[in-house]
């Protein structure tokens, strides 16, 4: 890689929003492909080879494939490497702090939206007690108002 010519500086408050905006790829990227139900198969293949493979290694590669935090490593890496994207210090140093800075966002967001789905789920679940309690009320008031 040869060095920039010409240095472009980036104020502190673009490197902030930037980092916020990186971080929702790669959630998105790690959540999909470690929980949703369109990467299921590939995800318990990896997770039976996490735990039947022989050698470390192979345990421990598969196994990142259905750990969003480890997984987030690696897709953070990516983006970073297509985007170039650095924070505080030019060179090795901004991708190293953007890299880790990036997992641990991109982390909040999943942490965030993990718990918003289980929020989400709660309620469905309650909503259908309550409707299910409903029915029963009304059908007892139903078979009541027949015996009168």
């Amino acid at each position: 890689m040869r060095a920039n010519p010409h240095p472009t500086y980036v104020t502190l408050g673009a490197q902030f929003v930037s980092l916020l905006v990186l971080a929702i790829p790669v959630a998105c990227v790690s959540w999909t492909v470690t929980h949703e139900e369109v990467f299921r198969e590939p995800r318990e293949f990896c997770k039976k080879r996490s735990e039947h493979c022989r050698r470390l290694l192979e345990r421990k590669f598969f196994y990142l494939f259905t750990c969003e935090y480890c997984f987030s490593h690696y897709i953070s890496a990516a983006f970073i490497w297509l985007t170039r994207y650095q924070l505080l210090f030019d060179g090795w140093r901004g991708y190293l702090i953007s890299w880790l800075a990036l997992v641990w966002v991109a982390n909040i967001y999943m942490s965030i939206f993990g718990r918003l789905r289980l929020d989400i789920k709660s309620e469905r679940i309650e909503i259908e007690k309550v409707q299910e309690e409903v029915k029963a009320i009304k059908g007892e008031n139903g078979s009541k108002k027949r015996v009168a």
